[in-house]
């Protein structure tokens, strides 16, 4: 019983730290309250993040300002038709030892070794270099010269994806989206907070971002959200709704008429540590189906693939997710 009560005084001081954190972004980045609310649920749930807006709403301004708010290592990586697995994982080079004369391989680490890693325009660079990062984001390791290399946790990768220019892209096969906890798709802000934004960018103040936790603390943190009991009710819930994304197995006309193949296993177990996740940093010991709810739309989203009918009728794949929450 004393952990259990533990537990929840550690999920206080998490509720605590995030709302610190926070009112840390919110100096740097105007608005967006949602979308920094999704990332900091999959960073602490040991998700990733696909993120899809237009240039200029500051993407990689906000995941900056997140990794310093957070303490953590920052790396970005430019992804390019050109670019090589070992760009992204690292190398190993020959170099003499001075002293014995002898030549030797070391390895030189590659922009993955960080604790936030924004991969930007994933879709750019070839399948080969794609999954030269899917493989870390799903192993925690790389692989080079037949040695296997560790990454520092905690780990967290943002991918970004132009949703307008698509000629010479390389999109993810869904097998690779699957990997991604939330798609998360970032819109324009509001005429108000574009005002705000205009007058901060322009000015020569500029806000310091202080820290307020560190990376052994965020992995504490991670390890405490595993521990978030969860009741059937809402287990059965998440589970229920992803097995109504699939047209075989589901009654619904609607369902049927509009996707293709829906959501598989991955996505259950990603709502319900969505849901445990959002608990916690609330400062709740336990989800509860609206917490499933709330991140259903980003879990699901990537995961569900829509029909001819669905694009000739223009429904998207929020409005089947809509539709899904309302039948189930």
């Amino acid at each position: 019983m004393s952990e259990r009560i533990s537990d929840k005084e550690k999920i206080a001081e998490l509720a605590k730290a995030i709302k610190m954190v926070k009112n840390e972004i919110s100096k740097v980045i105007i608005g967006q309250d949602e979308i920094i609310e999704q990332l900091i649920v999959s960073l602490f749930a040991r998700g990733h993040v696909l993120l899809i807006g237009v240039p200029g709403l500051a993407k990689t301004l906000l995941i900056r300002t997140l990794a310093k708010a957070l303490e953590l290592k920052f790396n970005r990586i430019q992804f390019t038709p050109d670019l090589m697995p070992g760009d992204i994982s690292g190398s190993e080079v020959i170099e003499e030892n001075i002293s014995t004369g002898q030549k030797e391989f070391r390895f030189i680490r590659g922009p993955i070794f960080a604790n936030i890693v924004l991969a930007d325009e994933i879709n750019r660079t070839p399948p080969k270099t794609q999954s030269a990062l899917l493989q870390a984001m799903e192993e925690y390791e790389v692989t080079a010269g037949g040695k296997t290399h560790k990454l520092e946790l905690p780990f967290f990768v943002l991918a970004t994806q132009n949703p307008i220019e698509q000629e010479g892209t390389y999109p993810l096969p869904e097998a690779q989206l699957d990997r991604f906890m939330f798609n998360i798709w970032l819109d324009y802000p509001s005429f108000e907070e574009e005002v705000r934004i205009v007058k901060t960018t322009t000015a020569e103040w500029r806000p310091e971002v202080d820290k307020v936790l560190d990376g052994k603390s965020i992995v504490e943190f991670q390890d405490l959200i595993r521990r978030v009991p969860v009741a059937d009710n809402v287990v059965e819930y998440a589970v229920g709704l992803v097995r109504a994304s699939r047209p075989k197995q589901s009654s619904s006309k609607f369902i049927k008429d509009f996707i293709n193949y829906g959501a598989g296993p991955r996505a259950s177990q990603y709502l319900i540590l969505g849901a445990k996740s959002r608990a916690a940093l609330q400062g709740r010991y336990t989800p509860d189906i609206d917490d499933v709810r709330a991140v259903a739309l980003p879990v699901l989203r990537h995961r569900i693939v829509t029909s001819f009918n669905a694009e000739a009728d223009n429904v998207s794949a929020a409005d089947i997710i809509e539709q899904l929450i309302k039948e189930v």
